[in-house]
């Protein structure tokens, strides 16, 4: 069964930097491309960062400088490293599965439907 938990979200200032997880069970992360995505109110489901299973990391270019992908094999955890961030940035930030095998596009075109496993999401919330 695959589930994947996000956690370390937080309410934070302007400017700051966070670091979020998410904890991965039944899927292998040598196998399956994992990804990032967040949704602010009101708006649709936004893609920022996916790593592939050989460990190539994209980011979408408006959080390129800023937000950063990784993944802990032996944890079998994906993070995502967040800088500098501004009011805007605030949203539920979800971490993403694929079914195994590859992603037959442009790392920068993939979007929610690419994605079969989803976590609950953790809450980011940025002041001024």
């Amino acid at each position: 069964q695959v589930k994947l938990v996000e956690s370390g979200g937080d309410s934070v200032q302007a400017g700051d930097s966070l670091k979020i997880s998410c904890t991965v069970s039944g899927l292998r992360l040598d196998d399956n491309h994992m990804a990032w995505f967040r949704q602010a109110p009101g708006k649709g489901r936004e893609w920022l960062s996916i790593i592939t299973p050989t460990g190539g990391a994209y980011v979408a270019f408006p959080f390129q400088g800023r937000f950063e992908i990784s993944r802990d094999m032996n944890k079998n955890q994906v993070y995502l490293q967040m800088a500098r961030l501004q009011p805007g940035d605030t949203a539920m930030y979800y971490c993403a599965g694929a079914e195994s095998g590859t992603i037959a596009k442009s790392y920068y075109e993939v979007s929610e439907s690419d994605f079969y496993y989803w976590g609950q999401g953790t809450q980011v919330t940025v002041s001024s």
